[in-house]
C-alpha cells in the first residue's frame, strides 16, 4: 500500500470518524421479508456483511464481536453508547451513586419486552445471577478486577449462592447494584451484552439449551427483533421493534446480516448492489482508493482489536512445556518484524503495535494522554531485531538444553482473508531469523481455535482480543492467575498482586497512581513475553450512498445502527 494511504488510514483510525454515504442500498434482505410489518425507512432493510457466523445469541455463551453485535441490535442494557461511545440511559432512565462509590441505584422507564411484558428491575436481577451461576466465559465481568459486584467471584468459585449477588431489585423500576470497590468506568460496563436483561418467564418456559437459537426462543426489548436465524448458517435478520422505547430514532426497517468470509466476495457483493456494508483488506483498499467509483466510499474507522500471539505455557504441549521460558518467546517475539506484516499482508491501515495494551482507546482521565501512546517503551523487549532474537535463543537453548524446537501455530480460517498470509508471513520470519525453530501452521474455524486455547491444547496461537470497556484493565485483567482468558495460563504473583491494588486495593481511589501501577503490570508482561504483540486492527469500511448514521467504535460493540438512515 502506499505510505500516504497508510498514513491517511492511521489518522481516520486516531480520530475515530464515523462513517455515512454510500450506494444505492438494497431494499430486498437476503433471508428476509421484503416488505416487513413494520415499516421503517421507505420499508427498506441494511445489508451488512459478517466476517464470521454469529456463534450464540446467549449473553451468557457469546463470546465474539459479531455475536455481541448482533445481542445489541436487539437487547438493551441498562445503559447505551451514545456517538462518541460515552455511557448514557437505555433501559436506566437516571442513576445514582452513594458517596462512597459503592452503590448504583438504577431508575428504570417504561419498556416492554417484544411480547408486551414489561421490562422489570427483575430481569437484570434475574439475568446477572444466571450470568454469575452458569460459570461462562465472560462471568468475569461481574468479579473483583472488573465489575467488582459484591459476592460475585464468592458465587463464580462456588462458595456463596446465586442470590447474594450485589444485585436487588425492591421495586418494578429500580435496580441497586453493590460493589466491593469503586469502578470508575462501571457505567460503561452497563452497555456490554454480558450486563443485559433477559425476561425469566420467558426463558424458564423454553426447553433447556434452546435460548437465542431461533426468532422463537429469542425476546428482545431493543430497536431490533429476531426475524430468520438458525445457528451455523451464513446469514440472518432483523426487523424493526415497534415496541421499542425509543422506536423513533430508529427508521430501519430492518437488517439482513450475510456472512461473507473473503474480501474479494464482499468487494463483488457491493460492486452488485447485494451488501451496503461491507469490510475489504489487504490489496482492495489500495485499489478502493484508486478508484473513483469506490473512493467516495471508503471509511476506515479503528476496531480496537489487538491481534497477537499467546503461548502455552504447561508441560501438557510444547515440547513438554519449553514455551515455559520466557526467553525462548522474547526470541519468536523478536524475530517478528510488525511493520512489514501491517504494510504487506493487512493492507489496511492497521497499526504496528508493540504494548500489551494497544493504543487508541484508553485515555488518562488527568491528562488525556493515550496509555500506549509511546510504541518503543518495551524496546528492550519487543520489537524487530534479529540480532537480539538470536540472542535470546541462544539463552534459551542452554537454559532448556536443546538446540532445537518444533511447534505448532492455529488460526483461524475464517477469520479473514489477511490472518493466513499474516501467519504464513509470521512462519517465514520466524524460521528466517531463529535457525533451529520450526513453526508448524495448523488452520481451523474460529470456534475450533478458541476451543483448543480454552483447552490448552495448543502451542502458539494467533488470537485477538478487543476492549470491552474504555480502561487498561480490559487487557490486563485476562493475565491474573486462572482468569478464563488466561490462554497461556501464566502465573505471577507480583502481576497479581498490582492487578488487586488497582481493581480492590490500594489504587482504586487514587486514579493517578493505579494509571502508574498499570503500566508496571504491562511491563512485567512484556518483560516475560506473556505474549508478542502484532497490529492494532482498523476496518476499511465500503459504505453504499445514501447509508448514513452508522456509529463505529473502538470499545465493546463496534457497529451500531440505531441511527441509520437509507436516502
Amino acid at each position: 500500500m502506499k505510505k500516504t494511504l497508510s498514513m491517511l488510514l492511521a489518522a481516520l483510525m486516531l480520530f475515530g470518524l464515523a462513517a455515512c454515504g454510500g450506494d444505492n442500498p438494497s431494499t430486498s434482505s437476503p433471508g428476509a421479508s421484503n416488505t416487513p410489518s413494520q415499516g421503517g425507512d421507505s420499508g427498506k432493510y441494511l445489508n451488512v456483511m459478517l466476517y464470521t457466523n454469529v456463534m450464540s445469541l446467549d449473553t451468557n455463551l457469546a463470546t465474539d464481536g459479531d455475536s455481541f453485535e448482533v445481542i445489541a441490535d436487539c437487547i438493551d442494557g441498562l445503559m447505551q453508547m451514545d456517538a462518541d461511545g460515552a455511557a448514557v440511559p437505555a433501559i436506566a432512565e437516571k442513576y445514582d451513586l452513594s458517596d462512597d462509590g459503592l452503590t448504583y441505584t438504577f431508575h428504570l422507564r417504561d419498556a416492554k419486552w417484544a411480547n408486551g411484558d414489561p421490562v422489570t428491575a427483575n430481569d437484570f436481577v434475574f439475568a446477572w445471577r444466571l450470568g454469575i451461576e452458569t460459570n461462562a466465559e465472560y462471568n468475569y465481568m461481574f468479579c473483583d478486577g472488573v465489575g467488582n459486584v459484591k459476592n460475585a467471584d464468592a458465587i463464580a468459585a462456588g462458595e456463596a449462592a446465586p442470590d447474594t449477588l450485589g444485585i436487588s431489585a425492591p421495586d418494578d423500576k429500580t435496580v441497586v447494584v453493590e460493589l466491593t470497590a469503586p469502578v470508575s468506568y462501571f457505567p460503561s460496563l452497563m452497555y456490554f451484552p454480558s450486563f443485559y436483561p433477559i425476561n425469566e418467564a420467558f426463558y424458564s418456559g423454553l426447553a433447556e439449551g434452546t435460548y437465542g437459537t431461533s426468532p422463537d426462543t429469542y425476546l428482545s426489548n431493543g430497536a431490533f427483533i429476531l426475524e430468520n436465524y438458525t445457528p451455523g448458517t451464513a446469514s440472518l435478520s432483523l426487523k424493526k421493534n415497534p415496541d421499542y422505547w425509543d422506536a423513533g430514532r430508529v427508521k430501519l426497517a430492518g437488517i439482513s446480516y450475510q456472512v461473507v468470509g473473503s474480501s474479494d466476495n464482499a468487494l463483488t457483493a457491493f460492486k452488485s448492489n447485494t451488501l451496503d456494508v461491507v469490510m475489504i483488506n489487504g490489496s482492495q483498499v489500495a485499489a478502493a482508493e484508486e478508484d473513483s467509483t469506490l473512493s467516495s466510499k471508503l471509511k476506515v474507522t479503528g476496531a480496537g482489536y489487538m491481534w497477537y500471539l499467546t503461548f502455552s505455557q504447561t508441560d501438557k504441549n510444547a515440547q513438554g512445556g519449553m514455551l515455559a521460558n520466557a526467553n525462548l518467546r522474547l526470541a519468536i517475539s523478536n524475530a517478528i518484524d510488525r511493520e512489514s506484516l501491517v504494510d504487506n499482508y493487512v493492507m489496511d491501515g492497521s497499526l504496528a503495535t508493540y504494548t500489551a495494551v494497544p493504543p487508541q482507546f484508553a485515555a488518562s482521565a488527568t491528562t488525556g494522554e493515550d496509555f500506549s501512546g509511546d510504541q518503543k517503551k518495551f524496546a528492550d523487549y519487543c520489537g524487530y531485531d534479529v540480532a537480539k532474537a538470536q540472542g535470546y535463543l541462544e539463552t534459551a537453548k542452554s537454559e532448556l538444553g536443546v538446540d532445537s524446537f518444533e511447534f505448532t501455530m492455529i488460526y483461524g480460517n475464517n477469520e479473514g482473508d489477511e490472518v493466513a498470509k499474516v501467519a504464513q508471513a509470521i512462519k517465514s520470519q520466524v524460521e528466517e531469523n531463529l535457525p533451529g525453530v520450526t513453526l508448524n501452521l495448523q488452520p481451523m474455524t474460529k470456534a475450533e481455535r478458541l476451543d483448543k486455547m480454552q483447552n490448552d491444547n495448543y502451542d502458539v496461537a494467533l488470537t485477538r482480543w478487543g476492549p470491552d470497556y474504555a480502561d487498561p484493565m480490559t487487557y490486563m485483567g485476562m493475565w491474573v492467575t486462572n482468569n478464563a482468558n488466561n490462554y497461556g495460563f501464566w502465573s505471577n504473583a507480583e502481576y497479581d498482586q498490582i492487578i488487586k491494588d488497582c481493581t480492590t486495593g490500594a489504587y482504586v481511589s487514587d486514579y493517578d497512581a493505579r494509571w502508574a501501577a498499570l503500566y508496571e503490570g504491562e511491563e512485567l508482561v512484556m518483560k516475560e513475553a506473556v505474549i508478542a504483540p502484532l497490529y492494532t486492527k482498523s476496518n476499511a469500511n465500503l459504505i453504499a450512498d445514501g447509508v448514513s448514521g452508522i456509529e463505529f467504535h473502538p470499545v465493546a460493540l463496534n457497529r451500531v445502527y440505531k441511527s441509520v438512515t437509507l436516502g
